[in-house]
């Protein structure tokens, strides 16, 4: 069983947060998968996801369950993440290793949209909630061109993030993830109109997106896309500086990234700041709307983003439990 310090966003929960200041393993590397990195011949043709694992060179001690998955580590558990942004009752310090108690909300559907297969998505998801004591979810896995796609490792690594930690975050909810055959944006948006409809016809419930692009002029044209009634539209704003699509789209929130300052000799949360690595800043296309008109003098004419942000940064991340991570 692998579990690893992950950064990216489960477009659907959040808050704010930079230095990082908690305990660590004493070696280790921030890897960012190739499906990370974008290049100048994917703007516009294919979307990126926003994740950085963070991996230790030293063996860590396995523990039992319930709790963080080794001993030593500060890492966020779904205990103490929710401990920290008042889903439950809080406790002093909200540390990892004093918070027990998990979310209990969800009720209605997330649909999460990324592109290619995760083979190992539920057996990954059961083995998490059983790490953290989370009830069995409901989840299922749909492929938005009616066949399994292909396998891209990076990508499996985003969808084990987004589905682990939206069911975390509400483990009462329907939890669907939608493949994309590719990571085009022809094919993402073939994935995003299933997703949709099915959280539509599920009586509502939210649609995630941990990836993105570039902006590019023509945008806009796919803001479409992002419309559906009884259903919010999440998309992460990005691992780097500047703006992505579609978390720029005035038809989604935009989710960015911040880090979790804790005391390192003993793992007491103190506060969260801004990630330095976050993405975010003004859109170089979509107008302003009106929802935002209240920070004109921040934003000018434009969409400014993020909308709200969530613990990101990989020194200060989450547990993410993926099979086929790690070599």
């Amino acid at each position: 069983m692998k579990f690893f310090s992950a950064a990216a966003l489960v477009a659907s929960f959040a808050l704010i947060s930079l230095a990082p200041a908690q305990m660590r393993p004493a070696s280790g590397n921030v890897v960012t998968p190739d499906s990370s990195i974008e290049r100048s011949t994917d703007i516009g043709m294919r979307a990126h996801t926003n994740i950085h694992v963070f991996l230790p060179t030293k063996p860590m001690k396995e523990v039992k369950p319930f709790g963080a998955p080794y001993s030593g580590y500060s890492y966020e558990t779904p205990e103490s993440l929710a401990c920290v942004y008042g889903l439950v009752k809080t406790v002093t310090g909200c540390t990892p290793s004093a918070a027990n108690t998990n979310p209990t909300g969800g009720s209605k559907m997330i649909a999460i949209v990324d592109a290619y297969d995760a083979p190992n998505a539920a057996k990954d998801l059961a083995a998490f909630s059983t790490q953290f004591g989370l009830p069995a979810a409901n989840f299922q896995t749909v492929y938005a061109s009616g066949k399994k796609p292909g396998y891209d490792a990076g990508w499996e690594f985003e969808e084990s993030l987004d589905v682990q930690w939206s069911h975390a975050m509400a483990p009462g909810a329907q939890i669907v993830l939608v493949e994309a055959a590719s990571s085009s944006f022809t094919d993402l948006m073939t994935a995003e109109d299933m997703a949709s409809k099915m959280v539509n016809a599920a009586g509502g419930g939210e649609v995630t997106n941990s990836w993105g692009g570039s902006e590019l002029s023509g945008e806009t044209s796919n803001d479409s896309h992002f419309v559906k009634a009884n259903v919010v539209f999440f998309a992460s704003a990005g691992d780097g500086p500047g703006t992505i699509w579609p978390s720029t789209s005035p038809n989604v929130v935009a989710a960015g990234g911040t880090t979790v300052r804790r005391t390192p000799s003993t793992g007491v949360f103190l506060s969260e700041y801004p990630w330095d690595s976050a993405g975010g800043g003004v859109s170089a296309f979509e107008a302003r709307p009106s929802y935002q008109s209240s920070i004109s003098s921040l934003v000018g004419n434009f969409r400014g983003v993020p909308d709200l942000s969530f613990d990101s940064d990989p020194i200060t991340g989450v547990w993410v439990h993926d099979t086929n991570a790690g070599g």
